[in-house]
């Protein structure tokens, strides 16, 4: 599952997890109808940290306690941001721009 509200970035991470041979699911926002529904099945969860409306590190905290593995990402890194996704039990923060290759060996890893 993506959520990103960069409409280019969501396309090709969509793209690149469908050439992979991953099914995707995306969202635009956190707030998105059946975002939260789908999170709970997925088998993980790429997440954009800035996000319009609630932040991605909230709506994952959101989540139910059996949660599936987060890869944040977000344009800000710091560490601040990398010390709020090792609270809220991500898996890794990837920094934009990022490799596709760095992504999909996150996703393997996670899974």
């Amino acid at each position: 599952m993506i959520i990103e509200d960069d409409a280019g970035l969501r396309r090709a991470i969509e793209r690149l997890l469908s050439l992979s041979g991953f099914d995707t699911h995306s969202f635009t926002s956190a707030e998105d109808p059946g975002a939260a529904t789908w999170a709970s099945s997925a088998r993980c969860l790429i997440v954009d940290i800035q996000l319009p409306g609630a932040s991605g590190l909230a709506f994952y905290e959101a989540l139910p306690q059996i949660r599936p593995p987060a890869i944040f990402v977000t344009a800000f890194d710091g560490p601040a941001n990398r010390q709020a996704v090792a609270r809220a039990g991500g898996h890794i923060l990837l920094a934009k721009p990022f490799l596709g290759r760095d992504l999909l060996d996150a996703v393997r890893d996670a899974l």
